[in-house]
């Protein structure tokens, strides 16, 4: 299968160095030193367990129109670089390609191929100007929740921290051939790849999380484990979580699992840093319409309080504002003894 993987960071590095080392025929789209680095030697991966590959069979570019027609286009940028490249994405699709979005939080086509009385709503604050409905088609999509953890550790290498299972499924929950294929495209290159008949109940699981442990980490420059188990943090994220299940409630999802085993589960990462604190430390901007912003916007849709939500978030955007304005990342640093 020919593959274009958009974003070669933790994530997408990860998915593009296995599928290519599986055999796949891939194609890496990014920028920088990093797009470099990948060209000039190949893209590094550095596995949880020490093992080191690297793959070398992978084209590499920042140019959408030299890249060419894909069967399958991974969009695995942060959600809101989506509006900055959905406009060229057209040139990556043949009329039967397919687009596998791998990003945290609610994703802009939550309503489409819905159903229901909310049919084709768009999400506002993650397609405020229409930019990405105008130029991905809804029936091209296949939804994802991407459970892997990872960081770029230096330009060209990407280093997997944990997790291998990549949940997917179409939109309006229908089995389909297509959706088998990608399945087992990433189960070739290793991963666990499972197909959902309701892919927004994943996403709201794994979301569960992230609303809440992500921000605060970013706000405290603390671990999952050390937000667990400081008890004001961990009631924080617990209220942060009814809040959302409420929401999600409203819109007939239900969770499988309990709170306080979802909690439980992110505190066994341990000491690993949230993709957002790794932002504020390398001062990039914050996804937090995805994480929090969007679980907002459908709280006041479904008429649901969610005070600490909107709490955290107040905090999250002003520190994305100030950094912004200083053009500054916000880290601790080792005092002296």
């Amino acid at each position: 299968m020919k593959i274009c993987v958009v974003g070669a960071g933790a994530i997408g590095g990860l998915l593009g160095a296995k599928l290519a080392l599986a055999g796949e025929e891939v194609t890496l789209i990014d920028r920088g030193a990093h797009l470099e680095a990948i060209q000039k030697n190949g893209l590094r991966l550095v596995m949880s367990d020490g093992a080191e590959h690297v793959a070398k069979n992978v084209r590499a570019t920042d140019d959408f129109a030299a890249a060419g027609k894909h069967d399958l286009v991974i969009l695995s940028v942060k959600s809101h670089i989506i509006e900055h490249v959905a406009p060229q994405l057209p040139l990556l699709f043949d009329p039967g390609s397919m687009l596998l979005t791998a990003q945290n939080g609610l994703p802009w086509w939550y309503f489409q191929r819905h159903g229901g009385p909310y049919e084709g709503r768009p999400i506002e604050c993650l397609d405020p100007h229409g930019t990405i409905a105008r130029h991905i088609q809804p029936e091209r999509i296949i939804g994802c929740v991407v459970y892997p953890a990872g960081e770029i550790r230096a330009p060209g290498v990407v280093r997997h921290v944990e997790g291998e299972r990549f949940a997917i499924g179409e939109l309006d929950g229908s089995q389909t051939e297509r959706v088998k294929r990608v399945a087992d495209a990433l189960t070739r290159a290793g991963f666990k790849a499972f197909v959902l008949d309701n892919i927004r109940a994943e996403i709201w699981l794994k979301l569960w999380g992230n609303m809440s442990f992500n921000p605060i980490s970013a706000l405290t420059h603390a671990s999952l484990e050390d937000i667990c188990r400081f008890g004001p943090t961990r009631e924080l994220a617990a209220t942060m979580m009814r809040e959302a299940q409420a929401i999600a409630g409203k819109l007939g999802i239900e969770f499988r699992v309990p709170l306080e085993k979802r909690i439980a589960g992110a505190e066994k990462v341990g000491k690993h840093k949230t993709s957002t604190l790794q932002d504020i430390e390398a001062g990039r901007e914050i996804e937090n319409e995805a994480l929090l912003g969007a679980v907002i916007e459908l709280a006041h849709l479904t008429q649901t309080p969610a005070p600490a939500c909107e709490t955290v978030y107040a905090l999250l955007c002003l520190l994305g504002k100030t950094m912004l304005g200083e053009r500054s990342s916000v880290r601790l640093v080792r005092l002296a003894a």
